[in-house]
């Protein structure tokens, strides 16, 4: 079972020196020191965002675009091949790419990139269920959402609750969260899709992966980060569940540099990530396990693109 402990305590135990950062020791050190590492990066809310923004963009000046966010992955993933590569949601609509294509080159173009998994955004709903139906064939990657019922849809069976993954050591079970449609989205575009629960959900599937002896539980949500009511969102899921270990965001479209880190029912810590708007910036996060992968640590931030 895991542990979350902080960076001195990790440290202390494997023997490295205590002013050390996880992420620059060399691969041979921490696997001198019994340390097995995984890179998780992360993206949401790119909204079709395929070129970069304009260099006079008053925003996002030159910043974005999916060759230079190939890049980027392409770099990190040559110093670790077994890197784990997410998105939460929200992958469709804001250029003329959407309008004319219908997401077929976002979804394209993120399997070359790697993608693991995508949260199912509202905004994946805009061309309706039988829009998403046609393109979803491109996606070399599953689209994640516990807490969609879909069983009454043209798309049933087509959406994970969950996945399991094994990447190099660990073994990493992803389960979806998306917010509720109704009154961002028109009825007839997601139809007979029922929302359930996110919290129930999110209990049940981290329960699930639990049993099914997972390293490590990430929660990929399109829920949003945080809101002054109490609208459920990240920080609500990470205080109300109990073996969730990491949530990787969207929706609210918030800048976490660096990552948020909430307390658990256990009162253990679950990191939060999201990486902004527009693909203009990448999260990412080193997560290091002790040789019998019953601690780890995470360290974590977000390059701009």
């Amino acid at each position: 079972m895991i542990q979350h402990i902080d960076r001195r305590q990790f440290l202390r135990m494997l023997g490295v020196a205590g002013a050390a950062t996880l992420a620059g020791l060399p691969a041979i050190a921490l696997r001198d020191a019994g340390v097995h590492k995984l890179t998780i990066l992360h993206t949401n809310d790119t909204h079709s965002r395929i070129d970069p923004y304009p260099a006079n963009d008053p925003n996002y000046p030159g910043m974005g675009g999916y060759a230079r966010r190939a890049s980027v992955i392409k770099k990190f993933r040559q110093e670790d091949p077994n890197l784990l590569l997410l998105d939460a949601g929200d992958v469709f609509q804001g250029t003329p790419y959407f309008n004319v294509y219908g997401g077929e080159p976002e979804l394209k173009l993120m399997s070359k990139m790697g993608y693991d998994a995508v949260a199912f955004g509202n905004h994946e709903f805009d061309n309706g269920l039988d829009g998403f139906k046609e393109v979803l064939p491109f996606a070399q990657f599953p689209f994640l959402a516990a807490n969609y019922d879909f069983s009454n849809t043209i798309v049933k069976g087509k959406i994970k609750d969950y996945i399991i993954l094994q990447k190099g050591m660990v073994k990493i079970g992803i389960y979806g969260l998306g917010i509720d449609p109704e009154g961002l989205v028109s009825r007839n575009l997601y139809g007979e899709t029922e929302y359930l629960d996110p919290i129930a959900k999110a209990r049940e599937m981290e329960n699930t992966l639990r049993r099914k002896q997972c390293d490590l539980i990430i929660c990929l949500s399109h829920l949003g980060y945080s809101y002054e009511s109490e609208k459920v969102s990240d920080v609500i899921i990470a205080r109300q569940t109990q073996h969730t270990h990491i949530i990787i965001g969207g929706h609210t479209h918030t800048l976490l540099n660096p990552p948020a880190k909430i307390n658990n029912l256990r009162d253990q810590t679950v990191t939060i990530g999201q990486a902004g708007y527009g693909g203009t910036y990448i999260g990412s996060m080193n997560v290091f396990f002790d040789q019998n992968m019953e601690n780890n640590f995470v360290e974590s931030h977000t390059t701009k693109i």
